[in-house]
C-alpha cells in the first residue's frame, strides 16, 4: 500500500490548485473592489478562472457532445449514445442517429488507451457519422474499477476486441487509431484462426506502433532506455481511498499528463499566458479555441499497471507484434493467417509519436494476404494528431478510408434494404 500516499499527494496538489484558482477568481471578482479600479484585481480574477478550470478538467470525463447529424434528407437527426456491450474495463458503444435509415458502412473505431478518453476521437466520429454506422471502444478509468474485477493487460485488451468483432459480425470495417493498432492486428489474426467467419472485411491502422524500431522516436527511445523495474518503481502507484478502485495498481493519468506537458512545455505555458490575457480583456469564451482544446487534452484517465507495463515490455521492448511472436492465453497469434481481411495503413510524414515506417510494417507481416488487399498512405506534412483529426483527416485521409471500405464491401446489389431506425428509449446520454 506504500504508493497510495503518492497517488493521494498528486490528487491533493490538483485539488489545492483548483481551490486556489477558485479563490483568486472570487476575490478578483468581488464587487467592492470595483469601486477603485485596479488592473491587478482583474488579472487575479483571470488567473483564477483559467487555473480553476484547468485543474478541474483533469478529473472530468468529457461528454461526447454530438447533438445532431444532418442526413441525406437535409434534416438534423439527434444522436443517441447507446450501450452495446458493457464491460468492467470498457464498453462497446454505438452512435444511433435517430430516424435515419441504417448506413451500409458499419465501422468499429478502436480508441487508444493511452491516458485520454475515447472522446479524444470526437471529431473523427463526427466526420464518419454522416456516412457510417459508427461504433467505438469506450475504455474506463482504471481508478474507478474495483480490484475485484481482476487484471487487464494487453492480452485482455486483445480479447475484448475479439469479442467486439464477433458481436458486430463479418460486415464490419475496423479503424484502429494509434496505440491499439498492433493489438487490433493481433485480434484480427486471432479470429483468422479461431473464428474465421467473424473476421471484419477491412482493417485500417492509423499511426500505430506495429514495429516501433522501424523508425525511432523519443517514445520508442524511452522504452528502450528504462528497465521494467525502473518503470514499475517510478510510474506505478496504488489508487487512493477516494475512488472505487482503491488499492488497484495504475499508471496515473496525472503522471501521464505531466509527461505530455513537459514534451512541449514552452508551447503550453505560452498558451495559458495568452488565455489569461484574453480572459482579463474579456476576449475569451467558454467554448473558445483554447478551452475547446484543453478541456479534452487535460481530461486524463488512469491505466491499469499491468496494461501499461505489458505494453512497454511486449510491444516496444520485445517487439512481439513486429516479430510475429505475440501470444494470447498461451497461444501464439500468427498474423500470416490473415488472408481475407483487407489491410490499409495510414501514416503522417511529420508524426513524432509513431513515425513513418512503424505502421506500414503491418503489411509485411500479412504474408498470407494478396497484394490487392493491401494499401498504404503517407500524409505529407501531417503530425500524429492530424492523421485522425483536423484538416488532413477531413480533406484527404477520410475520403481514402471510405473508398477503401467501399472497395472491400459487398456490391450494393447484394445488400439488403436498409431498415428505418427508431429512437432508443434506453440510450445512454
Amino acid at each position: 500500500m506504500r504508493y497510495m500516499a503518492s497517488y493521494d499527494f498528486m490528487e491533493t496538489m490538483r485539488t489545492t490548485n483548483q481551490w486556489l484558482g477558485a479563490t483568486a477568481q472570487a476575490i478578483g471578482g468581488y464587487p467592492a473592489f470595483s469601486m477603485i479600479p485596479n488592473p491587478s484585481m482583474e488579472w487575479m480574477r483571470a488567473w483564477g478562472e483559467v487555473t480553476e478550470r484547468t485543474f478541474q478538467r483533469m478529473v472530468v470525463k468529457p461528454d461526447w457532445g454530438i447533438p445532431s447529424i444532418t442526413a441525406e434528407d437535409g434534416k438534423d437527426h439527434p444522436v443517441n449514445v447507446e450501450m452495446v456491450i458493457p464491460g468492467a474495463f470498457g464498453d462497446l458503444i454505438h452512435f444511433d442517429v435517430v430516424g435515419r435509415p441504417e448506413r451500409p458502412r458499419k465501422v468499429l473505431v478502436v480508441a487508444p488507451m493511452s491516458g485520454h478518453y475515447a472522446t479524444l476521437l470526437r471529431s473523427t466520429v463526427m466526420s464518419l457519422l454522416p456516412d457510417c454506422e459508427v461504433y467505438i471502444t469506450d475504455w474506463h478509468n482504471a481508478r474507478d474499477i474495483p480490484v475485484s474485477a481482476g487484471k487487464f493487460d494487453v492480452e485482455d485488451y486483445t480479447l475484448y476486441l475479439v469479442d467486439y468483432m464477433r458481436h458486430m459480425g463479418p460486415d464490419t470495417h475496423v479503424i484502429a487509431v494509434c496505440q491499439p493498432a498492433p493489438l487490433t492486428l493481433a485480434a484480427t489474426a486471432y479470429l483468422a484462426e479461431e473464428d474465421p467467419k467473424a473476421q471484419p472485411r477491412s482493417l485500417t491502422l492509423i499511426g500505430g506502433p506495429i514495429d516501433p524500431d522501424a523508425n525511432a522516436t523519443d517514445v520508442t527511445d524511452f522504452g528502450h532506455r528504462v528497465t521494467m523495474g525502473q518503470l514499475e518503481e517510478t510510474m506505478i502507484q496504488r489508487v487512493g481511498f477516494k475512488h472505487p478502485g482503491v488499492g488497484r495498481k495504475v499508471y496515473p493519468g496525472l503522471l501521464q499528463l505531466a509527461s505530455f506537458v513537459s514534451m512541449n512545455g514552452e508551447t503550453h505555458a505560452k498558451a495559458f499566458q495568452n488565455q489569461i490575457s484574453a480572459v482579463a480583456k474579456g476576449e475569451a469564451g467558454d467554448h473558445d479555441k483554447h478551452n475547446k482544446f484543453y478541456d479534452e487534452y487535460l481530461a486524463v484517465m488512469d491505466m491499469t499497471a499491468e496494461f501499461y507495463l505489458s505494453t512497454v515490455d511486449r510491444i516496444f521492448k520485445n517487439g512481439e507484434i513486429a516479430k510475429n511472436e505475440f501470444t494470447v492465453a498461451g497461444k501464439q497469434v500468427d498474423i500470416g493467417k490473415i488472408t481475407t481481411v483487407a489491410v490499409k495503413t495510414v501514416e503522417g510524414s511529420n508524426d513524432d509519436i509513431s513515425a513513418p515506417g512503424q505502421c506500414i510494417a503491418a503489411l509485411d507481416l500479412c504474408t498470407g494476404l494478396p497484394d490487392d488487399k493491401k494499401a498504404s498512405h503517407v500524409e505529407d506534412g501531417a503530425g500524429h494528431y492530424g492523421i485522425f483529426a483536423g484538416k488532413s483527416w477531413r480533406n484527404n485521409i477520410r475520403p481514402l478510408v471510405l473508398d477503401f471500405i467501399d472497395a472491400n464491401s459487398p456490391k450494393a446489389a447484394d445488400k439488403k434494404p436498409a431498415r428505418k431506425k427508431t429512437a432508443n428509449k434506453n440510450a445512454a446520454a
